[in-house]
């Protein structure tokens, strides 16, 4: 898990080269990236104070890009029916800390990888999956994001890195503790997992 949550930190930041064929759901990759890029390269964020305020920045950033609701939706599949209103809810706001601690810790100290954005392929009227690669010193990682139109926004619901989707490897996870225990248990490892940080 620990490789895909660094992958997705390298796509959310790093420079782009221009795109074989652009759309709406590419332009807002491209348009999220270069915040953050913006966010990173700003001077005024240093020392310790400068630190907190870049990762809050960020994490603003990836409220606009990524739809946790959808995301946390499909990461539990049929398992969502277990779960009452408020507990959906706490699962939602609890998800969105684990995903965005994993790689807000990890982003100020990126490097000088790449990402080429080359197609954005139509997956239904309101679906999109953006492909791109991302460029180290070691081969190229291929990264799709899938999004959809909600309310007349492009939000990310799921990232493929190298064939594995983070929904799936977390569903895989939760599916496991939610085989022997109700909702509460896998709610409290998570507020504990939260917490740590």
């Amino acid at each position: 898990m620990r490789i895909v949550i660094v992958l997705l930190v390298a796509c959310l930041l790093l420079g782009f080269a221009t795109p074989s064929f652009a759309g709406p759901a590419l332009d807002t990759v491209k348009g999220n990236a270069d915040d953050v890029l913006k966010v990173l390269n700003n001077p005024s964020y240093k020392g310790e104070a400068g630190k907190k305020a870049k990762q809050e920045q960020i994490r603003k950033i990836s409220l606009k890009m990524f739809d946790f609701a959808e995301l946390s939706k499909r990461t539990l599949g049929l398992s969502w029916n277990k779960f009452s209103a408020a507990q959906r809810q706490e699962f939602v706001d609890l998800y969105k800390g684990i995903l965005e601690d994993a790689y807000v810790d990890k982003i100020t100290s990126y490097t000088d990888e790449r990402i080429n954005y080359t197609k954005e392929l139509q997956l239904s009227k309101n679906s999109a999956e953006v492909q791109s690669t991302v460029v180290t010193k070691s081969g190229e990682i291929p990264v799709y994001y899938r999004m959809h139109n909600k309310d007349g926004q492009w939000r990310v619901y799921d990232v493929v890195i190298e064939g594995v989707s983070l929904v799936n490897n977390y569903r895989t996870q939760f599916r496991e503790i939610l085989a022997n225990n109700p909702p509460e248990y896998l709610l409290d490892t998570m507020r504990k997992k939260v917490q740590k940080k």
